[in-house]
C-alpha cells in the first residue's frame, strides 16, 4: 500500500541505537463518534474532459482543516464526475485508488468506462483527492527531489550506509514538520473518512456507495465505521489486513512481495528461448542479485543503483503485465551489459515525478499519524534483519521507505477497529497472492464485516483485481452494483472462487501483453499504493 516512488529517506546525522520518542500529540485521543457533516454546499462541476473520458466534470469542495473546528480554517478537496444518464439512479459512487496519496480524479472515468454501460450510467461515479493530494489544497509536497538518483544502497551492511538511510530518512520528517506543522496532525485516515461523508453531504445524498482499492479499502471501512448508516452499498478490493495497521502491515508485505518477486523470476526461467538465462529458478535468481551487487557499484547509466534496481522491479509484484518488460531489460544487463533498457525500465517504473513526491509525503503523513511506530530504530533493525534472512527482495528498501515515522514530528492515533455489524452486504475481492495486501488481510476483514462476501481469485497475484479482464471478477461486482447481490458461500473463507488470468507471454509473442483494461487500472493505481 505504498505510492510510487523510489525509496526513501531523509538528513542528520543520528546515532544508529536509540531514536528519542516524540511526546505524544495534545490531539490525541480521538473522538470516538463523528463529527456533524459539513452542511450541504451545492458543487459547480465544469468540465475537464479528456480524449479517453469525454463526459468527465470537475468540482472543489471546502471542508475543516480540523472537523473539530468546522467553522475554523478550511482548505479544498478537488473532486471529479461522470454523471449519470439513466433514469434508474442508484446515487454517488464514490471511487479511490488508494495509497495513501493517491489521486482518484481519473479514476472516476476510468471506473464508469469500464463498468457495464448499463450499470454506470446508474450511478454518478465521484473521483477525488483526498486532503493534501493532487489538486486538493494545500497539496504536501515535504522534500522535492528527494527520490532523486543515485541513493544510498537500501541494504545497511557497513555502519555507514545505516547512517546514510538513517539521516535521509529524518530528514524528510524533519522537512515535513517544518513546512506543515499546522497540517500534519490532520492528514490522517479518520479525517479523510469525514472528508468522504462531508462530499456526500455536499451531493445531497443521504447514502453513499464506496468502491475502493488497497489503502482506499481501510479508508472504506473506516468510513463504515464512522457513518455506517450511511453507506448503501461497499466495494473493497485488496484489501488492507484490519489487524495490522501499519508497522505489521509492511512486515507482511516484505515476505509476500519476496514470494511475487520469486514468481517472477520463476516466470523467466519457464521463458528462457525468449530470454536465455536459464531454466532454473535458482540460477536466475541468482543472476538478478548479482546484478544488484553490480549496480550498488556501479550504476546503470549513472541513475540505477541498487535501490533504483529494487524501485523498478517492485512494480512486478503489483501487476504481472510488467514482467515482459522488467525480463527484457533484466536479460539485455546480464547478456550484452547493455544498461538502456535497464534505464528505461526504471524511468517508466521507478522514477519519482512532482506527483510522486506529493504521494510519498501524504503517504508518510498518513501511515506516521494514523498508527503507532516504533520509536527505537534497534526494533526496526532487528525486524528487519530478521525478514531478511527469509526474504531479501524488499525488506530494506520497504523500511527506509517507512523509516521517517520512526522520527515523526506529530503523535499518532490509534487504528480503527473497523469491526462492523451494522452494514448492508459489503462485497471484498482478493487475490491469493497478492503481495500488496496479502490474502490474509481480505480473509480478517471478510470476518469482522459482519454479513460481508468475499471472492477469491485463486492463484492471481496482482494487486487490483476488478475491473482489470478478469470476467468472472467483474460479474459478481457488477451483479452487486445493479441491485445489491452478493454470492454466498458454504461457510469457508470465501463465498465465490474465481480462476487467476494467465502470466503474461514475452513480447515476441502475438500475446505479449495483458488486457488494456488491467494496464490502464494498475497505471491508475500506481506502485507502492
Amino acid at each position: 500500500m505504498r505510492q510510487r516512488a523510489a525509496v526513501l529517506c531523509g538528513a542528520a546525522v543520528i546515532a544508529a541505537g536509540t531514536v528519542a520518542a516524540v511526546p505524544a500529540d495534545a490531539s490525541a485521543p480521538r473522538p470516538t463518534h463523528p463529527a456533524p457533516a459539513a452542511p450541504a454546499a451545492g458543487l459547480r462541476w465544469e468540465k475537464c474532459a479528456t480524449e479517453d473520458y469525454p463526459t468527465l466534470q470537475c468540482a472543489s469542495l471546502k471542508v475543516p482543516l480540523d472537523h473539530a473546528r468546522p467553522r475554523g480554517r478550511q482548505i479544498t478537496l478537488a473532486l471529479s464526475r461522470v454523471p449519470h444518464t439513466s433514469r434508474t439512479y442508484q446515487g454517488p459512487l464514490l471511487v479511490n485508488p488508494g495509497g495513501p496519496g493517491g489521486s482518484g480524479l481519473t479514476l472516476a472515468g476510468f471506473v464508469a468506462s469500464s463498468l457495464p454501460a448499463k450499470v454506470a450510467a446508474q450511478y454518478d461515479v465521484i473521483g477525488f483527492d483526498p486532503r493534501g493530494v493532487g489538486r486538493s489544497t494545500p497539496a504536501l509536497d515535504c522534500l522535492p527531489g528527494h527520490f532523486d538518483p543515485v541513493r544510498p544502497d537500501s541494504l545497511p551492511d557497513t555502519p555507514d550506509v545505516e547512517q546514510a538511510n538513517l539521516a535521509r530518512a529524518k530528514s524528510f520528517a524533519d522537512a515535513c514538520g517544518e513546512k506543515y506543522a499546522d497540517v500534519l496532525p490532520h492528514i490522517d485516515t479518520v479525517d479523510a473518512a469525514r472528508d468522504v461523508d462531508a462530499i456526500r453531504a455536499a451531493l445531497g445524498s443521504e447514502k453513499l456507495n464506496y468502491f475502493g482499492y488497497s489503502y482506499g479499502t481501510y479508508l472504506g471501512a473506516v468510513y463504515a465505521k464512522l457513518y455506517p448508516e450511511r453507506v448503501r452499498r461497499l466495494v473493497l478490493d485488496s484489501v488492507v489486513g484490519p489487524d495490522d495497521v501499519w508497522y505489521d502491515a509492511n512486515l507482511n508485505q516484505d515476505l509476500a512481495f519476496n514470494d511475487r518477486h520469486r514468481a517472477f523470476l520463476a516466470w523467466i526461467a519457464e521463458h528462457d528461448a525468449a530470454y536465455g538465462l536459464g531454466s532454473d529458478p535458482e540460477r536466475v535468481e541468482a543472476a538478478w542479485y548479482a546484478m544488484r551487487t553490480a549496480l550498488a557499484k556501479r550504476p546503470a547509466g549513472g541513475k540505477v543503483g541498487a535501490s533504483e534496481l529494487e524501485d523498478t522491479y517492485m512494480p512486478g509484484g503489483y501487476y504481472n503485465g510488467y514482467w515482459p518488460y522488467l525480463a527484457e531489460a533484466f536479460a539485455a544487463w546480464v547478456k550484452d551489459e547493455d544498461t538502456g533498457p535497464l534505464v528505461e525500465a526504471y524511468e517508466n517504473f521507478g522514477a519519482l515525478d512532482a506527483s510522486g513526491d506529493n504521494g510519498y509525503s501524504v503517504y508518510t503523513a498518513v501511515q506516521c499519524r494514523d498508527a503507532a511506530w516504533p520509536r527505537d530504530w534497534d526494533e526496526w533493525r532487528d525486524d528487519s534483519w530478521d525478514l531478511y534472512e527469509k526474504a531479501p527482495f524488499m525488506v530494506w528498501n520497504n523500511a527506509w521507505y517507512n523509516a521517517p515515522c520512526a522520527f515523526w514530528p506529530t503523535g499518532s492515533g490509534q487504528p480503527v477497529d473497523v469491526a462492523n455489524g451494522d452494514l448492508p452486504p459489503v462485497l471484498l475481492f482478493q487475490a491469493t497472492g497478492d503481495a500488496a495486501t496479502p490474502y490474509e488481510g481480505g480473509v480478517a476483514a471478510h470476518r469482522l464485516l459482519r454479513d460481508s462476501a468475499l471472492v477469491v481469485e485463486e492463484g492471481g497475484g496482482n494487486h487490483g483485481i476488478t475491473l482489470s479482464g478478469n470476467d468472472c471478477l467483474d460479474e459478481h461486482l457488477t451483479a452487486y452494483l445493479t441491485d445489491g447481490t452478493v454470492p454466498r458461500g458454504d461457510g469457508g473463507e470465501a463465498d465465490a472462487v474465481c480462476p487467476a488470468l494467465p502470466d503474461p507471454k514475452p513480447l515476441e509473442s502475438k500475446a505479449a501483453s495483458t488486457s488494456s483494461r488491467g494496464s490502464t487500472l494498475h497505471g491508475l493505481l500506481g506502485f507502492r499504493g
